[in-house]
């Protein structure tokens, strides 16, 4: 086995999680090794759509943590030496009765305090800012703030950014063991089927599979995948402006269900195509294609954008969510094993958050005071044994 150079970090995992906190632990001047079993963004970074959306959360750390996250990933799209397809095109959530608008504009409300721009749209103004858009809805709510980015390609621009400040990757070598010192004096690397890497600090930023990497270090993370499809149509001339969603993917979201709940997401792309959701379910990992799914998924967006009902669908594809069941990420340190830090939990969000997650990781392992205060993200809070989530040694 060859003998490799020590680093301050490993990061375990090459999403756009993994990658934003390689790029931000780089930038803070620690060396980094991103260690990754397949490719980069082969996981769920590969398979999402790349929303940056403040619209679907509730006022409280998550929104906090997106406000954040747009914040730098402005900054990212100016910064980062190419094209990110960063798209600030809004987001506009619709309501197709008089309970539902209620309970959006309530929402919205709530928003607009945590410092989110929220502005209602009257039925008879919703087809001017959506022309395409169903008959009979009942208002809408537009967040100019919502916007998109192409994931894989955030991704390896980050870790690209990230290698020329000194990062090594490690593509297709996968992490078996998080290796401690004896006696709980922490951790001391990762260990491959290549040898052991030595570091101080391993980040699991591994997405679905975040609950299998706790677990080599000998602790539990309640990660579970949380499966969705999403349809891609042929390429058709610009026809929706914004991401358009029903008020009821807001309520799909915050559920904790593991039955299937679907609501209709549509958006148009750059290159032509519309990408139609949205699904979810808890079915392990399981791939095979859902025919009934696919189905609801076409006759609701068909429902909200009548001009798709006859557009052909091209193809499907799905990935998994990383679901955490009180629907927050876990980040920062693991209380339980000194050393041991997570990036990892944050469902359908983790493209939009990822900068934010990055930044307050590579903050902390640097002893410098994070932007958010981290507790409410604590790896360690499902855990009924440990009567204090984050350790004296990364908040002093």
């Amino acid at each position: 086995m060859p003998i490799r150079q020590p680093v301050d970090v490993v990061v375990v995992g090459a999403g756009v999680v993994g990658a934003a906190c390689a790029y931000y632990a780089s930038r803070s001047g620690l060396s980094v090794a991103v260690v990754e079993r397949g490719p980069v963004a082969g996981g769920t970074t590969g398979a999402g759509e790349g929303n940056l959306l403040v619209s679907d959360k509730a006022p409280g750390p998550e929104l906090d943590l997106a406000l954040l996250s747009l914040s730098l990933w402005r900054e990212l799209a100016e910064e980062l030496p190419a094209d990110i397809e960063f798209d600030p095109k809004g987001g506009l959530v619709v309501a197709a009765g008089d309970a539902s608008l209620a309970a959006l504009s309530a929402s919205a409300e709530g928003q607009r305090a945590s410092g989110v721009e929220a502005y209602h749209v009257t039925p008879d103004r919703l087809r001017d800012v959506e022309p395409h858009l169903a008959p009979g809805l009942a208002g809408g709510i537009l967040y100019p703030q919502d916007c998109q980015v192409q994931p894989a390609l955030a991704a390896a621009r980050l870790l690209h950014a990230a290698r020329r400040a000194g990062a090594l990757f490690l593509p297709d070598e996968e992490v078996l063991e998080i290796c401690g010192e004896p006696e709980g004096g922490g951790v001391r690397g990762v260990r491959t089927p290549r040898g052991e890497l030595a570091a101080a600090v391993v980040v699991n930023a591994a997405g679905t599979w975040g609950g299998r990497v706790a677990a080599l270090a000998g602790v539990e993370l309640p990660v579970q995948p949380r499966r969705g499809f999403v349809l891609v149509t042929e390429p058709l001339p610009p026809l929706i402006r914004h991401k358009v969603y029903a008020a009821e993917y807001m309520a799909d979201v915050a559920s904790g269900s593991a039955a299937l709940q679907t609501s209709p997401v549509v958006e148009g792309t750059p290159a032509g195509p519309v990408l139609i959701g949205a699904s979810r379910e808890r079915v392990g990992f399981e791939r095979t294609l859902s025919v009934p799914v696919v189905a609801r998924l076409a006759s609701q967006a068909s429902a909200l954008f009548p001009v798709l009902a006859d557009v052909r669908v091209l193809r499907t594809y799905h990935g998994f969510r990383p679901y955490l069941p009180d629907h927050l990420p876990a980040i920062g340190p693991d209380g339980r094993m000194p050393g041991l830090f997570h990036a990892c939990g944050h469902e359908g969000a983790g493209i939009g958050l990822a900068p934010a997650t990055g930044s307050l990781i590579a903050s902390v392992i640097s002893g410098e005071k994070p932007a958010l205060d981290l507790e409410p993200f604590a790896p360690d809070r499902f855990d009924p044994l440990v009567p204090c989530h984050m350790t004296e040694e990364w908040t002093s």
